[in-house]
């Protein structure tokens, strides 16, 4: 749903004949040599060099550029960064890959947040166009969503020949018409799956609304609805769109598309950069579903791995889990919203899970916004185990915007890794007049030692988030610098995934995965980071995106 950016820039590529002395080993000296750059290793001891060169898929040498030539064989080509900016390939540490039915239309608000008043507009007017049957789709904030006439029968006025799907910008809560109920294959006597709720009214009818797991298995439903063609042809753009950021490495929580499936379109596509494909089950109103994408092997595709697992414990601020949707609460801090908002699963099951890990040798993930989902996660660890049992483990806190200064100590303790995903610490656009003082922490959660990556789960422009974070908009006193930025997007980001020691930093023996950017990230104006594009990406030394085919 991202636009597509190009960008006109120069870099002089010369493939030269350079005689000198091989790199040890390689009597034909390396495949390539990259100098004249300013490239960020994402290596505290020596973040920045001049030149690295590169040898089939791995760096071999970095250092200054006249040192770096000086390794060139007769073959070796040398590529004139011409002081560019050169940084590690962006991992993002957590996305949804999404698929949706080819006809789908998204109504064009200009808002992460509309009215009513907007929506009812757009959705008019879309329907008067669109053919019989196609879907609309919105995507709606907390106005629309925290109002509670806003039910399928509305929907069912404005849209009675179309199904309508109004999708919460977090991806946590739909309201959906009935001809959109019919599509899914929702019935009045759908029983609510384990975490999850389809709500309804008085006299038991469902109004539309699904929530938490309910909603995922719509989000599900909608991807089993793409054929493959339309599937292959979504992944291809998304994946090239990656590439024209310089992401070289992908982080998908598997929920819209399930595991099987990605690893079979992904083949078809075929993936230029490296997808880990993260189990993210469904469940069923008799539990949850663990036996999801076992039968995988760890890496059926050179670039592709299937690893670890992802429960959702609570929801977010803006749906409050379960919450009725027209409660309002006036007069308390903005970190309430963070700290009261109940679970998708009791304890018992949150311990179910951390024994599961352990069974499977498998890396647990849990989508943890607001602190109870935090604390109960804490206190299962401690009553499976604890420090002992879980402090090598790298558990990881996705969001961990609940993460107050109380349970700091104890995230350091069990050797929790925080996934933040920097376009959360804007949500006081959608929340105006509020402050935070305790949530969404970042600066403190480096300072005490706690390992931070970074994902997306949004707006895929890794340049974008990195402004977020560097700014910090909710909470300005807990932004990062622009290199800690690029570090938990890339070192720390891989360390997410036990893949540190092969990626995530350019030094001798890692994988050449890296980015030349089209501007200096590190002293452009902040308002101008998200312009930024790269003008060439290497995953494992080839050319994946290369800018100037784009101009």
């Amino acid at each position: 749903m991202l636009k597509r950016v190009t960008i006109g820039i120069l870099l002089v590529l010369v493939v030269t004949r350079c005689v000198g002395p091989a790199h040890a080993g390689q009597q034909a000296g390396p495949d390539s040599i990259l100098f004249n750059g300013k490239i960020f290793t994402s290596v505290a001891a020596h973040p920045y060099v001049q030149a690295l060169a590169i040898h089939g898929e791995r760096i071999v040498a970095t250092g200054d550029s006249a040192k770096m030539r000086s390794l060139a064989g007769p073959r070796t080509r040398l590529i004139d960064l011409l002081g560019r900016t050169v940084i590690p390939g962006i991992n993002d540490a957590h996305i949804h890959l999404e698929l949706s039915p080819a006809d789908t239309v998204d109504l064009p608000l200009d808002s992460l947040n509309p009215t009513w008043a907007q929506v009812k507009d757009a959705l008019v007017a879309a329907v008067a166009k669109a053919g019989t049957g196609t879907l609309v789709r919105a995507y709606i904030g907390p106005t629309v969503f925290l109002d509670h006439e806003v039910t399928r029968e509305p929907l069912d006025k404005l849209a009675p020949d179309h199904p309508v799907i109004l999708a919460s910008v977090t991806g946590h809560a739909d309201i959906l018409n009935s001809r959109a109920l019919a599509m899914i294959g929702i019935r009045n006597s759908q029983a609510d799956p384990l975490g999850g709720r389809f709500e309804r009214s008085a006299d038991g009818r469902l109004t539309g609304v699904a929530r938490e797991y309910a909603a995922l298995s719509i989000a599900r439903k909608l991807a089993d609805l793409t054929g493959d063609a339309a599937a292959i042809d979504q992944l291809r753009e998304a994946l090239s769109q990656a590439t024209s950021f310089g992401i070289t490495s992908l982080q998908d929580m598997s929920n819209v598309i399930e595991p099987e499936r990605t690893v079979t379109l992904l083949a078809k596509v075929p993936t230029p950069i490296r997808v880990r494909v993260i189990r993210m089950p469904l469940t069923s109103p008799s539990g949850r579903d663990t036996a999801e994408g076992r039968s995988l092997p760890r890496n059926p595709d050179p670039r592709v791995t299937v690893s670890g697992t992802k429960w959702m414990l609570d929801g977010t601020p803006v749906e409050r889990t379960f919450e009725a949707r027209d409660e309002r609460r006036s007069g308390m801090p903005f970190e309430t919203v963070f700290s009261d908002f109940g679970l998708t699963f009791p304890g018992v099951e949150i311990e179910k899970m951390l024994r599961e890990s352990l069974q499977n040798n498998d890396q647990l993930a849990v989508h943890t916004f607001g602190h109870n989902s935090a604390a109960a996660m804490l206190s299962a660890m401690d009553a499976t185990g604890g420090p002992r049992v879980w402090a090598g483990r790298r558990v990881r806190f996705e969001h961990g915007d609940g993460l107050f200064p109380d349970l700091i100590p104890r995230v350091k303790e069990m050797g929790v890794i925080v996934v933040q995903n920097p376009s959360h610490l804007d949500v006081l656009t959608i929340f105006p007049g509020l402050s935070l003082t305790r949530a969404q922490p970042l600066r403190s959660l480096l300072s005490a030692g706690i390992p931070v990556a970074l994902g997306s789960d949004g707006p895929i422009n890794p340049f974008l988030n990195i402004l977020f974070a560097s700014t910090h908009p909710d909470r300005p006193s807990e932004s990062i610098t622009r290199e800690q930025a690029v570090i938990a997007y890339t070192l720390t980001a891989a360390a997410a995934e036990f893949a540190e020691k092969e990626k995530g930093s350019l030094e001798p023996g890692k994988l050449a995965d890296l980015a030349v950017l089209s501007q200096d990230i590190f002293t452009v104006p902040a308002p101008g980071l998200p312009k930024t594009r790269s003008v060439l990406t290497l995953v494992g030394g080839k050319v994946v995106y290369d800018g100037r085919k784009r101009d």
